[in-house]
């Protein structure tokens, strides 16, 4: 005699029971991204862990939420960035958050090593060809490595985002 199992329905109902608002511990930035479709990506990881997405006030951002939200009304926690980037990267720091980036850079922890956040941490993610800008990698910190077995230089940004984001959520 087999055993009922439970439905993905009723699992997600009993594991996800509500959002989590705004928590404000855990924020991915990702301030210089190209494609629309690692937007949607990002928010719908956002979602999974727990995060809140930080993104610029542009036309670019909002359209691109707008067709990537797959969520559709129970998005995740969406802070605007708006007048500049780097007044609000310097914002965050001022605020007691620490700043990660995810770059190949001299001395980056590479992903296995990192831990958990244990205090309010913001991610940020570089431009899909030119990654994170070099005056803002000065300022973090820390840098994360996804170590590499192919020819590739790197991950997609939703792909390298959403990696990192499960190890400083603790999940992964």
């Amino acid at each position: 005699m087999s055993e009922a199992r439970s439905k993905p329905r009723e699992l997600r109902r009993a594991r996800r029971s509500s959002r989590h608002g705004c928590w404000g511990h855990l924020v991915v930035a990702p301030l210089w991204v190209a494609y629309d479709a690692n937007l949607g990506t990002l928010l719908r990881t956002c979602d999974a862990v727990g995060a809140c997405l930080a993104v610029p006030s542009t036309p670019h951002y909002r359209r691109a939420l707008a067709v990537g939200d797959t969520l559709k009304g129970r998005r995740p926690c969406l802070h605007w960035v708006a007048p500049s980037k780097e007044g609000w990267i310097e914002a965050e720091r001022a605020a007691g958050k620490r700043l990660v980036a995810v770059e190949l850079a001299e001395g980056a922890t590479p992903l296995p090593r990192l831990g958990p956040a244990r205090e309010p941490t913001v991610l940020l993610l570089g431009h899909e060809r030119h990654g994170v800008p070099d005056d803002v990698l000065a300022r973090v910190d820390e840098c994360v490595e996804i170590p590499m077995a192919g020819w590739g230089a790197s991950l997609n940004v939703a792909v390298a985002g959403s990696l990192v984001l499960y190890r400083l959520a603790g999940l992964a």
